[in-house]
């Protein structure tokens, strides 16, 4: 029987260590960063084309290498950092596996210029596949350039599965600020197909925060700071008013790590308990400083996973820390920390506050130091409790005969005399009828059968068999959500002309995802500029949206990146939806009764009047005998 266990050559194992170590540009980006700062670089320099796709160059002024410290940098597991197993546990540099550049110059092609400091000549490196083409010396400036070309070209699956250049630069930005914010004293620049997108000079953690993310964060802002004889935590959170429904701008750093740490997520959600309205997520960068033995950074091969020696002790600090800011700036009232300012005695208190968040990351049950006010709270319950019993016995298919099927028909027949045409076909699946049964019912008269507003949410009228009820909210949402969809595939463009045109700032990661979609917004109404400065003017906006276009884009942008990863959809269905949404949030809080007709017989034209493009029920129909049930 002859062998089959044979030790990989040296190529495809480094193929298979890229495959967990770079997944994406973004990838490359973070390991690149990581071994600038590690450099000791107080100048960094990022070039990005295409998304990453066609080039990555990270450019610093670090210490350099030596010639033999440039070729051996891209041995597997060649690293400076680490000498003996006991420095595992001591670990404060980024980069120490010594896999990174094994692993990019295993599926990329890869140039590097480096030069020691007081060196009189350079060393460049060419390198493709971990083969090396050249290596010789060369004048460049003291520090180290590398250059990462055609990512994936000798893996051409893993290219394939890359997405479009604006969600890998979204990826990008999500690592240059992770970086950045942590090393708020070292000069950044971010460039992307020759455009400067970020010049962040040396500063406070609180100007780089504004800098990055907007002059929005500067009246948001709050201090936070715990410090203990064990562990410091230090940083910045944002005000609850500000919080979003999309996670993405909160950032955890042990000892200037980036790190992502569900349990301390919750302790700051909890922290933030009655104050967030449910799904949002508030902003916040916090530092925490402790010592390196009591964690563990060598976890996963992106090392943004650790694992902490006494992780519930840390929790009632972060809860403790979030709690004190947000009562310091009379967010929550400082009796929140009677109770738990007080570090628990024992890990067995600490399990007692982790028992109690059990329940989620965004989970709304208060820990041992919620605050309840003692005041009775006024019942905010609507009017449909009152139809709990019999609304959940109502299937989700609204049958295509019957009272629905009855209204649109008379709905259809009104229109049509009203309009002395002929008969129009429309897209609802509920127009599967003859002709002649079409014409045979009763026009639906605004006499005969007037519709009501109840709680400015409702439309409510009567018909046939009992009481049709119509969710206001879901109805428009679906009649918009048609018409924009329809004017974004026909070309017809209905905007309204700012009277000035206004200019908006928004962060280089949502301009980006602006640009992407731009064409589809122009189809809605929208008219954008892009401009040199990286503000985006904004010329004119659709009709149906009435604000300030500072706050249409970054609304509308905080709800398309909700679905923005969702492959199910097209990109003109995902724009369409998310202005439905963004145009249907502000109603007028008393239709007329020409209002309400109108949008009834929009609603029954539409291409699904049951449902809304989110799958929420837009109407339902009780019949006598439920009615009367309630009474028995």
């Amino acid at each position: 029987m002859t062998d089959r266990i044979r030790l990989l050559p040296d190529n495809i194992a480094n193929q298979i260590a890229a495959g967990e170590v770079v997944q994406r540009p973004a990838s490359v980006v973070k390991e690149l960063l990581e071994n600038a700062i590690d450099a000791e670089a107080s100048h960094i320099k990022l070039i990005v084309k295409d998304g990453g796709k066609s080039l990555i160059q990270v450019i610093d002024n670090g210490v350099g290498m030596s010639p033999n410290d440039a070729r051996m940098s891209f041995e597997r597991h060649a690293t400076s950092k680490i000498k003996q197993a006991e420095d595992l546990f001591r670990i404060r540099t980024m980069g120490f596996r010594g896999e990174a550049l094994a692993s990019i110059a295993a599926v990329a092609q890869v140039e590097m210029k480096t030069r020691l400091k007081g060196a009189d000549l350079g060393t460049l490196l060419r390198i493709e596949g971990s083969e090396l083409i050249a290596q010789e010396e060369v004048i460049c400036p003291e520090g180290t350039s590398i250059a990462v070309k055609n990512l994936f070209f000798n893996v051409p699956a893993r290219r394939k599965f890359l997405k479009s250049n604006a969600v890998e630069m979204q990826h990008i930005f999500q690592e240059f600020y992770r970086v950045a914010l942590a090393y708020p004293n070292i000069h950044f620049e971010l460039h992307h197909n020759q455009v400067e997108v970020y010049n962040l000079h040396p500063s406070k953690l609180s100007r780089r925060i504004v800098d990055l993310f907007g002059k929005q964060y500067r009246q948001q802002l709050i201090p936070c700071k715990e410090e203990t004889p064990t562990v410091k935590i230090h940083g910045y959170i944002g005000t609850p008013q500000q919080a979003k429904k999309t996670r993405g701008e909160q950032f955890f750093f042990v000892n200037k790590r980036f790190i992502k740490h569900g349990y301390l997520h919750h302790a700051v959600m909890q922290a933030y308990a009655d104050t967030l309205p449910e799904g949002n997520y508030p902003f916040y960068c916090i530092f925490i400083d402790i010592d390196p033995e009591q964690v563990d950074v060598n976890v996963h091969p992106t090392k943004t996973e650790v694992k902490f020696e006494d992780e519930r002790t840390l929790y009632a600090f972060m809860l403790t820390a979030v709690q004190r800011a947000l009562a310091t700036h009379h967010i929550k009232p400082s009796l929140d920390f009677e109770v738990n300012i007080n570090f628990p005695e024992s890990l067995s208190d600490v399990r007692s506050i982790h028992t109690q968040g059990e329940g989620g990351t965004g989970s709304k049950s208060s820990g041992s130091g919620s605050f309840q006010s003692k005041l009775p709270k006024q019942s905010t319950k609507d009017w449909k409790r009152l139809f709990e019993d019999f609304e959940a016995e109502q299937t989700l298919n609204i049958p295509l005969e019957g009272e629905e099927l009855e209204l649109f028909q008379k709905i259809q027949k009104r229109e049509q005399e009203q309009q002395s045409g002929k008969v129009i076909k429309v897209s609802s699946r509920l127009n599967q009828i003859d002709d002649e049964e079409e014409s045979s019912k009763q026009a639906f008269s605004p006499e005969s059968e007037p519709v009501f507003q109840l709680h400015e949410q409702y439309l409510v009228s009567q018909v046939k068999s009992g009481l049709l009820l119509i969710n206001i909210k879901a109805a428009k949402q679906r009649i918009l959500y048609d018409r924009f969809l329809q004017q974004i595939r026909s070309g017809k463009r209905f905007a309204q002309q700012v009277l000035f045109p206004a200019r908006v700032s928004l962060p280089a990661a949502d301009r980006t995802l602006l640009q992407e979609i731009s064409p589809q917004l122009q189809q809605v109404g929208f008219e954008l500029e892009f401009l040199q400065s990286g503000e985006v003017l904004v010329r004119s906006v659709p009709s149906d949206l009435q604000d300030e276009p500072q706050h249409i884009l970054e609304s509308f942008l905080e709800q398309y990146k909700q679905m923005h990863t969702d492959l199910s959809l097209a990109q003109d269905e995902k724009v369409a939806r998310t202005l439905a949404a963004r145009a249907a949030h502000r109603l007028p809080k008393r239709l007329s009764q020409e209002e309400m007709q109108s949008m009834i017989a929009q609603l029954f034209a539409s291409s699904n009047p049951n449902f809304s493009p989110y799958g929420e029920r837009i109407l339902v129909i009780l019949d006598a005998q439920q009615i009367a049930a309630m009474f028995e």
